[in-house]
């Protein structure tokens, strides 16, 4: 079977339509575009045909991508030379999609040719945009649900069928910025408005629109190929245009600060496009993809941020268990983490029964929901109809009795264990025996907390990370009796509220807080040595973190920092390794410079809460170093600090699976996007230079940095992560 057909009409329309096989949505495979070319091809040397219209046979979608295997695929089928594999594959697809642009036209007059129009029922995404911006008019069907976009720079690299170089040249550069350097979706409407689409148009007249302009003898010369083409808001050697690239650039590295090699590769292939005509502009959009391509971050991000989040998001790691759909869902406790947890759970459609001690806390935490959808409506996102449907299905009450038929119950109350502890009972006196129970908690031990429960095998972990509206992981934390239908049930909860679910089994902070806290305090014991706080954060940022180590302890709260480290050093007695973290923290605990939600903490803030620079009582109490260390150095202690404590999860078994690792550590706390995660990142350095590095941290700093033995394990052998791991487990 092949993914595209072709039916030949009475009135000369020829209707080619994408259907994957197998598939929910369209991908892009290798052999796809062959046969694309073969229908092309067909179509154009057939004089019976007037005109085509590319389409999709998937509901709602036009396409959702490109197969990524393909590039890897390009470059394995060269052997040797790799770069050349992928360059002569690229040009192959930009091939293609000319053909199509050209649709036969006499090369010297672009007399000739035959319409070729893009008619996308809906969702459109990378290599399903680009065909669509080869053809001639691109008609959109009105679906609000639907989005069209160039998302690549999100998965480290960039539109290299033709898509960024056609962009552009519709658009222009600064038009073109936000869908290409922030990888913005947008649906049809807005598309439209953008530029992006030609027409927007009832679905049920998405066809015989198509087919009313194909058949109209329209115009089908692309501008780029007419003479006297200018692009839109200037060329770099026009004075606007000029202004725009010096713009773009500064934007680039402001936001990235270099650390991301796609978005400057992009800039490149933009900029230096810009200065030649459209087919050698083609030929340089390919060079700078293959050059991203070859760099290993790209690989890095692909594989964690595509294939790793897809395969958690489908259940990989799921027990052999029958669906564990839920239905209804309790929330006790109607705080911050309570209000998101029911906010997400309704916009599911799942029903929701949200309880707290007093009606008017229950009910504030209802009206988060309101709230957010409110924004929603103001944004064009969200209906009036569709916030009352949400505010239907929350319940908001203090009687506990509202919580019978609840098949998952999901408590977030203050981090007490007493409290979580009376809390546990009270809902187990009306839930149904198989109802399954799970804490929202950062540190409590899920299986002391399990105590409380006559049911253990029932009760699970389910960590939430603030906001939990806007953050895309879900920790699930494993008590040592917890049972596979527990596991499988916070699974199928978190796929239904559509974010991306870890499993990890019970320890000290579980796995994310524990390798961010180690973040978060070697950038304090830099502060005590005098190392200049702008130093830390500019580090950590020029790593690709989003903020740096003293920024987000501001954030989280310096009080909870030191809470954590006072509840940590009575669990762990003389083994306590962080007193010179403590010295600094509990001394601005003492100052009471809490952070942003007090308006001082590292930073000064104005009434606003807006950050002015660093507190000037730091430097007085520890005064800067005459000699600052090298950047390089700083990085490295922020890096390492992060990624053993990675190697220590996963060598104790609290990581049971190394994609989980990399994926957690991304969309938790943002490490270094680029480098593909804490275990892909050792991979990419090489073990056998990750334990010498080690080696001379702790001579230098101290036993913090010992190489794990797993680590060491594997430099010795010169392993790499994945060679060792692949997808599995640590304990197979």
């Amino acid at each position: 079977m092949t993914d595209f057909t072709m039916e030949k009409q009475a009135d000369g329309v020829a209707i080619i339509t994408w259907d994957t096989q197998g598939k929910s949505m369209n991908v892009m495979n290798q052999q796809g575009f062959h046969d694309l070319e073969a229908l092309i091809d067909d179509a154009l040397a057939d004089d019976a045909v007037k005109g085509v219209i590319l389409t999709s046979g998937k509901e709602g979608s036009f396409a959702g991508g490109m197969d990524l295997n393909i590039i890897a695929k390009m470059r394995d089928d060269a052997g040797d030379n790799p770069a050349k594999g992928l360059f002569d594959g690229v040009m192959g697809m930009h091939a293609i999609l000319r053909k199509i642009e050209r649709a036969g036209m006499d090369p010297k007059t672009n007399k000739g040719g035959k319409p070729i129009a893009a008619a996308l029922p809906g969702t459109a995404l990378g290599i399903g945009l680009e065909i669509p911006l080869a053809c001639h008019r691109i008609f959109a069907a009105d679906n609000p649900s639907a989005k069209i976009g160039l998302p690549e720079i999100m998965v480290g690299i960039f539109p290299g069928a033709g898509g960024t170089t056609r962009l552009v040249r519709k658009l222009g550069a600064m038009a073109a910025s936000p869908l290409l350097l922030e990888g913005k979706l947008n649906d049809p409407k807005k598309a439209k408005a953008a530029g992006v689409v030609d027409e927007v148009v009832p679905a049920d007249q998405l066809i015989e629109k198509a087919r009313e302009w194909v058949l109209s003898n329209p115009e089908i010369v692309k501008p780029w190929d007419d003479k006297g083409y200018k692009m839109p808001g200037g060329a770099p050697y026009h004075p606007a245009g000029f202004m725009t690239f010096v713009g773009a650039s500064a934007m680039v590295n402001g936001k990235t600060q270099g650390a991301f090699p796609a978005a400057k590769a992009l800039l490149s292939a933009v900029y230096e496009g810009a200065l030649v005509p459209f087919d050698t502009a083609l030929k340089i959009e390919a060079r700078w993809f293959v050059n991203v391509l070859m760099n290993p971050s790209s690989s890095a991000m692909i594989r964690s941020l595509f294939i790793n989040k897809e395969a958690l998001e489908k259940g990989a790691n799921r027990p052999d268990i029958p669906d564990q759909k839920v239905k209804k869902v309790g929330v006790i406790g109607a705080g911050m983490m309570g209000a998101g947890i029911a906010l997400v759970s309704a916009m599911a459609g799942i029903q929701v029964v949200l309880i707290d001690q007093k009606q008017e806390a229950a009910d504030k935490g209802k009206s988060y929901t309101a709230d957010f959808m409110d924004q929603g409506i103001k944004r064009g996102k969200a209906t009036p109809e569709k916030k009352a449907a949400t505010l239907d299905l929350i319940t908001a009450t203090t009687d506990y009795a509202a919580l019978k038929g609840c098949d998952l119950i999901i408590e977030a109350v203050f981090e007490d264990p007493k409290v979580k502890a009376e809390v546990t009972r009270n809902v187990l006196k009306v839930v149904d025996k198989d109802c399954i129970f799970a804490t929202n908690t950062s540190t409590l031990p899920i299986t002391d907390l399990a105590q409380a429960s006559d049911r253990p095998e029932d009760f699970i972990g389910i960590h939430f990370f603030s906001p939990v509206e806007k953050m895309m992981l879900v920790e699930i934390i494993k008590g040592r009796q917890t049972g596979p239908r527990a596991v499988a049930k916070a699974l199928d909860y978190v796929r239904q509220i559509r974010k991306t679910p870890i499993v990890v089994n019970d320890a000290r902070f579980f796995y994310c807080n524990r390798c961010i806290i180690p973040y978060i305090n070697e950038g304090i014991r830099m502060v005590a040595e005098g190392v200049a706080p702008a130093l830390i954060d500019n580090a950590a940022r020029q790593l690709g973190f989003p903020v740096g180590p003293l920024q987000l302890v501001d954030e989280t709260s310096i009080d909870l920092g030191a809470k954590i480290a006072r509840a940590t050093r009575a669990a762990m007695g003389d083994d306590y390794p962080d007193a010179a973290v403590d010295e600094v923290i509990f001394w601005m605990e003492g100052e009471g410079r809490l952070g942003r939600k007090s308006n001082a903490g590292f930073y000064d803030y104005d009434d606003k809460g807006k950050r002015q620079g660093y507190w000037p009582g730091l430097a007085e109490k520890y005064p800067r170093a005459k000699a600052q260390p090298d950047l390089y150095e700083v990085q490295h202690r922020l890096m390492f600090a992060q990624v053993l404590e990675a190697v220590r999860a996963l060598e104790e078994g609290v990581l049971e699976d190394i994609r989980e690792g990399d994926v957690g550590a991304i969309l938790a706390w943002g490490f270094a996007p680029w480098s593909g995660g804490p275990f892909t990142w050792l991979d990419i350095i090489g073990t056998p230079y990750a334990a010498e590095r080690c080696d001379q941290l702790t001579q230098k700093f101290g036993p913090r940095f010992t190489t794990p033995k797993l680590l060491r394990e594997m430099a010795d052998k010169t392993q790499g992560f994945y060679d060792h791991f692949g997808q599995k487990s640590l304990a197979a």
